[in-house]
């Protein structure tokens, strides 16, 4: 037996193992069998308040110290760290990869200046092994690229840059304090449209970090567009609206007032200011969602609430995603993530919003919730600071079952998080669990303990920890392209769509970079 022990408790997986007992007559065995076959080397980005602009490696590796398979199984290395801005980082944007597996990366903060950078999508298999080796004084693995450049920088903003994205390789939105959303072309950086936003008009006291004395605040808090490049929602400060705009005419297409009701169903105070932080679409298309300080709402495409989220305790809400994500037996529903100030990720489900949209917001009870499927970290996983922001992540195996989802995260207290996620999930997660907010009324009624966020199942497993040692504002990572010695011949993102911009000229994915 003492050969066969050692067979197998040689067998390990890169990131997790699956044990299964085996019984023959007096004795009990315990075969283990891989789950992940492939190692993967994500490439993450973080920007501080320190205006460092820190980008690491996290790499999925093979170790032998724990016989359960447990243990974390990623190591990091440091590839570039330098002060980007003059200021505080506010926000990052990451584009697709080009047909040479270039990624650019736009980086915008409160100086009113965007930086452009060139990284590299690939990875070398000695990469890791040449870190180790590396001697170095803070005692830290490095794992340069040279392929990583930088591009220049935009200053076409008169304000702090608030947010940032590629709809494609070719286009670059950008949104500021300055009341306007900037639209520039990869291609030569060329600013080809500006969407300039009302200023709002004072009403009352006035509050913000832009407001002047006197004034209404004003500024772009961030924006959306629609997957067919062809509409767009922002959210401005001051405002408690959201505006919808045509990127084929560059012109606006419809105001939505917050109401009060649906404020105050949100979790919105009276003394709350009433704007939206974050707004994102679904990978279908058919709804978006807008988060608040304390809550968020689902509304449908044609911009009606159809369900509010609140997390169990009430915290408040740092960043919100939709997850490329499919639910067994529910292929039209989508799942969300919200990290919290509380230090963890809360994955909601809109799968029981179908059907049940309210005709009237008479009152709070009227509005459906999204029932909690699970969450990541939290006080008893010793994740406790707040998620400033975080990325899902999907690592293709050699087969389907062996597709592997990621979350990596950062904490305002410079760390940084890899989990394993275990989805997609089944339709009997989809029932709202206990301590979840299924009545608005069910905070004043006795002997209902709401405030147990252990009641929401853990869904993930920590794989690794970093600690940045600056304080994090935001996040991108993405998953590297492994180069081998017989490199075979770049891989070329599925593409041939089209987007519109502003004033009617088609985009097309014509960026060689």
């Amino acid at each position: 037996m003492g050969k066969r022990k050692r067979a197998i408790e040689g067998v390990h997986s890169d990131l997790h193992n699956v044990t299964e007992t085996i019984s023959d007559g007096d004795r009990t065995l315990k075969k283990t069998k891989n789950t992940v076959q492939k190692p993967f080397t994500l490439q993450i980005i973080v920007g501080t308040y320190e205006r460092i602009l820190h980008g690491l490696t996290a790499t999925a590796v093979n170790r032998t110290g724990g016989s359960n398979g447990k243990d974390a199984a990623i190591e990091f290395a440091d590839s570039f760290l330098f002060n980007a801005h003059a200021s505080s980082i506010r926000c990052l944007a990451l584009s697709p990869p080009s047909t040479h597996d270039k990624v650019t990366l736009a980086s915008g903060g409160s100086d009113q200046t965007i930086n452009l950078y060139h990284l590299s999508a690939k990875r070398s298999v000695e990469d890791l092994s040449k870190a180790r080796s590396a001697p170095n004084l803070s005692g830290r693995k490095v794992v340069e690229n040279p392929k990583n450049r930088e591009l220049g920088s935009l200053q076409h903003h008169a304000a702090n840059v608030n947010a940032l994205q590629f709809p494609t390789r070719s286009k670059l939105l950008s949104a500021a304090d300055d009341n306007t959303i900037a639209i520039a072309r990869t291609r030569d950086w060329t600013i080809l449209s500006t969407i300039k936003v009302p200023i709002p008009k004072a009403q009352g006291r006035p509050s913000g970090d832009t407001a002047p004395p006197g004034g209404p605040p004003s500024g772009v808090i961030d924006f959306a567009i629609h997957p067919s490049m062809k509409l767009m929602i922002s959210l401005t400060k001051g405002e408690r609206c959201m505006r919808l705009w045509n990127l084929v005419t560059g012109r606006k297409a419809g105001v939505l007032n917050f109401e009060k009701t649906l404020l105050q169903a949100a979790g919105e105070s009276r003394w709350s200011r009433g704007d939206g932080s974050r707004v994102e679409w679904n990978n279908a298309g058919e709804e978006f969602v807008i988060s608040f300080e304390r809550g968020a709402v689902v509304f449908g495409l044609d911009s009606k609430p159809k369900g509010i989220i609140k997390t169990t305790p009430l915290s408040k809400i740092h960043q919100i995603h939709y997850l490329d994500t499919k639910i067994r037996d529910h292929p039209h529903a989508s799942v969300l993530a919200v990290s919290t100030e509380d230090g963890r990720i809360v994955f909601y489900s809109t799968a029981s919003l179908d059907g049940k949209r309210p005709e009237t917001l008479e009152k709070l009870s009227d509005m459906p919730s999204c029932p909690a499927i699970g969450q990541l970290g939290g006080h008893a996983h010793h994740s406790e600071n707040r998620l400033k922001d975080f990325e899902y992540l999907t690592v293709e195996g050699d087969t389907k079952s062996a597709t592997q989802s990621l979350v990596v995260a950062g904490s305002s207290d410079g760390s940084i998080r890899v989990w394993t996620v275990d989805l997609p999930i089944k339709s009997e997660h989809l029932q709202p669990l206990k301590g979840a907010f299924n009545d608005h009324n069910a905070t004043k009624s006795p002997g209902k303990d709401l405030s147990a966020a252990d009641d929401i199942p853990q869904i993930g497993r920590l794989l690794g920890k970093y600690e940045t040692g600056n304080r994090i504002t935001c996040l991108k990572a993405f998953v590297m392209v492994e180069v081998s010695d017989k490199e075979n011949e770049p891989h070329r993102p599925t593409g041939g769509n089209s987007d519109v911009s502003a004033g009617g000229e088609v985009i097309s994915d014509d960026s060689s970079a």
